[in-house]
């Protein structure tokens, strides 16, 4: 789900709850409201992107974070990543420190993937384990 299908969703609820509150609006106003705007949404996004000012509008890029283990200043302010978050995704593929990441980029769902330099640890698994306590 992008950003533009939640404005979408956000605007048929309003359409729709217009609708069923009463007053000078039907119920049918308020579901043909709803199918036109998840009709525009479809068009949108299967004939947006072969028009360039809709497909910025419509499609999301990665964005790379670090890159030969030094970390892109201004795509980390304009993303609003922190370096801890960077150092947290390393480690969790098992690389102990940003100088051994090759590229770093966020991605379109949000996470972070990692590509080691030559040499580094990765693990393609990401196991968690949770430290259970003894019972006396």
């Amino acid at each position: 789900m992008t950003a533009a299908d939640l404005v979408v969703i956000l605007i048929i609820a309003n359409a729709v709850q217009n609708s069923m509150n009463g007053g000078d609006v039907s119920l049918i106003g308020g579901l043909i409201s709803a199918a036109t705007l998840v009709g525009l949404n479809v068009a949108l996004s299967r004939f947006g992107h072969g028009i360039p000012i809709l497909s910025r509008l419509v499609s999301e890029e990665r964005t790379l974070l670090v890159q030969d283990g030094r970390p892109i200043k201004e795509n980390l302010e304009r993303e609003h990543v922190d370096l801890e978050e960077i150092e947290m995704a390393a480690r969790e593929h098992g690389i102990a420190d940003v100088s051994k990441v090759a590229a770093a980029v966020l991605e379109i769902d949000g996470s972070i993937s990692i590509i080691p330099k030559e040499g580094g640890t990765y693990h393609r698994t990401r196991r968690h384990f949770r430290q259970v306590g003894r019972r006396p």
